[in-house]
């Protein structure tokens, strides 16, 4: 057994999904659970206006803002500002959204484990309604 470096550039960025995201975002993959281990992570950049579609985690989430400023948000809570240096813990099953404010990008990087293959449920969309409320 060997402690392994992922070299910076050695994942392609990809565009985040529509079905997942409004607006423009891009996800740079961090590292991925290998058996044992069940975390994995991911550096998330939001374009102004853009977030996640409502979602939850099977055993959490915890978000490390590391520029911009940003918003989360709990069902039935109110809107958050995050900003660098920010940790936000999302308990296990805790339906939320979380992305850039409408004039500034933002990027975290999100760290969550995996629960039988699935790190993520993805829900509907965050209406504009929603959004700006």
């Amino acid at each position: 057994m060997d402690l392994e470096i992922i070299r910076n550039g050695s994942r392609a960025s990809s565009k985040g999904p529509a079905d997942w995201f409004s607006g423009i975002t891009r996800i740079d993959p961090l590292f991925s659970a290998k058996d044992p281990a069940r975390a994995a992570a991911a550096l998330v950049t939001f374009e102004p206006g853009a977030r996640t579609a409502w979602h939850t985690h099977p055993l959490g989430q915890a978000l490390i803002v590391v520029s911009g400023l940003g918003w989360v948000q709990r069902e039935g809570g109110s809107v958050q500002e995050i900003r660098p240096g920010d940790v936000v813990w999302l308990p296990p099953n805790l339906k939320h959204w979380h992305g850039a404010t409408p004039t500034t990008a933002m990027s975290h990087i999100a760290i969550q484990e995996q629960l039988d293959g699935k790190v993520v449920e993805w829900l509907e969309h965050v209406t504009d309604g929603q959004y700006r409320a």
